[in-house]
């Protein structure tokens, strides 16, 4: 089992996302994501986040808002991955050239358009959402199968 964060950092109607290119034997190289990653023991979902963010683009925090949580049933073929999703609307610092890949500010509107993980094309529409979702999305050799959600 693996426990990790997704985050999207969020300015003037763009969402920060980061290209994998950089990392090698990445099994996300070639498509865009929110930031973020595993935790480090100890760590709660916020500080994980935090640290992340940090990590990969070289922002301080400042507000954070969890907006859901997704179960991956055997993502890449070997764990359960069990990701809380946040955003970030509030942080200082500036971007930095991240070891994972590629920064670049999207306009919201075109989220859609890039090459996304099948299933964040889904989820993506919720972090504009009010309510906070837990979901399940299954993927079987990278390829999309299904999903089930429930909003609170």
């Amino acid at each position: 089992m693996k426990l990790a964060t997704l985050c999207y950092v969020m300015k003037d109607g763009h969402t920060l996302m980061l290209y994998r290119n950089k990392k090698e034997n990445d099994y996300h190289e070639g498509k865009w994501n929110g930031l973020g990653g595993k935790f480090e023991p100890g760590e709660t979902p916020e500080e994980c986040a935090i640290r992340e963010i940090k990590e990969e683009a070289g922002l301080t925090v400042k507000s954070l808002v969890m907006k859901g949580f997704i179960t991956f049933p055997l993502f890449d073929g070997k764990d359960d991955w069990y990701v809380f999703v946040f955003i970030i609307d509030s942080f200082e610092g500036d971007l930095i050239d991240s070891p994972e890949g590629k920064l670049e500010w999207i306009p919201n509107e075109k989220l859609p358009d890039l090459n996304l993980w099948e299933g964040d094309t889904i989820f993506i529409n919720w972090l504009f959402q009010e309510k906070f979702f837990s979901a399940k999305f299954n993927y079987e050799n990278g390829k999309f199968i299904d999903y089930s959600v429930n909003f609170n």
